[in-house]
């Protein structure tokens, strides 16, 4: 087995001390004498919270809040100690197995880094992960992408496993072609008034688009999420308007609130060029 030196053995000590503890309050939390809410939880009960510290720790990440980030993390973290612990209590593992299996998974798919492979890109990277993956038992190249994800992301998680074997558009051209076929299939469907039918044609105008976000280097979740937090804020600013003008939104015709949803963008342009002009160092002496 690949034996890694510690960088730090101060540090390493620290560390592991730190993560001991932790272990050891999770083990008090769930003992006799600990929190009866703690006690009663199982990996069932914990699935929501599980959830929903990995999107806060995704807040935290969109909101480039560094402190919040490490505090989410913290609470991430906990739920991996949580889940060890109850397994530990039932006999199936402790987190010192779940320390082996990362470890040793990390080693074992990273021969380039621990071993003798040669590999020059991150795109060679990913086609090796897949052959590594076959080999340890995965029965099919598109094996490993979780049902709980959103369907967005488990489409663009599904496609880039499927283009790591080598199916996939050779360039960006013909899935732009697609997408319009697909935007006229949709339309015809919509024509048709078949149910069924729309809703399996608006299903393959999505997966077309995941194609695209894929070729442009954009993760489409994330990109949704931040049009979605556009949407809201500039909704809210929408409602302030109308408020400040003790005018009911409700009443509004769509011409007024699209007059002052467009000043919203403008004002977030003027606002955006006011900013990228101040963030400019000052043209020196002689420039």
């Amino acid at each position: 087995m690949f034996i890694l030196q510690p960088m730090n053995q101060e540090k390493n000590s620290d560390l592991a001390e730190k993560f001991q503890t932790l272990v050891d309050i999770m083990a008090r939390l769930r003992g006799e004498n600990g929190c009866p809410w703690d006690k009663e939880q199982t990996h069932q009960s914990l699935r929501q919270y599980l959830l929903e510290e990995a999107h806060e720790v995704l807040e935290a990440i969109d909101e480039n809040d560094h402190l919040a980030l490490k505090e989410e993390l913290g609470d991430l973290l906990l739920q991996v100690i949580f889940h060890a612990q109850i397994a530990s209590e039932n006999g199936r593992f402790d987190i010192a197995g779940v320390i082996d299996i990362i470890r040793e998974k990390l080693i074992r798919r990273h021969p380039n880094v621990f071993g003798e492979v040669k590999i020059n890109s991150a795109k060679e990277q990913v086609i090796n992960w897949e052959k590594l993956k076959k080999q340890e038992g995965k029965t099919s190249a598109l094996d490993g992408v979780p049902k709980a994800l959103s369907s967005l992301l488990r489409a663009y998680r599904i496609q880039q496993k499927a283009a790591a074997v080598g199916f996939d558009w050779p360039a960006v051209e013909p899935v732009w072609d697609k997408i319009r076929e697909e935007i006229e299939e949709l339309r015809q469907a919509s024509e048709n008034g078949e149910p069924d039918q729309l809703e399996e044609e608006f299903g393959d105008l999505l997966f077309s688009l995941v194609n695209v976000s894929r070729f442009l280097e954009i993760n489409p979740e994330d990109a949704l999420r931040r049009t979605v937090e556009k949407f809201i804020a500039r909704f809210n600013k929408l409602e302030e308007e109308f408020a400040r003008q003790k005018k009911d939104l409700r009443q509004a015709s769509l011409e007024e609130m699209d007059a002052v949803w467009e000043g919203i963008k403008k004002q977030e342009q003027l606002d955006s060029k006011l900013w990228t002009a101040q963030a400019m160092p000052a043209p020196e002496a002689g420039d």
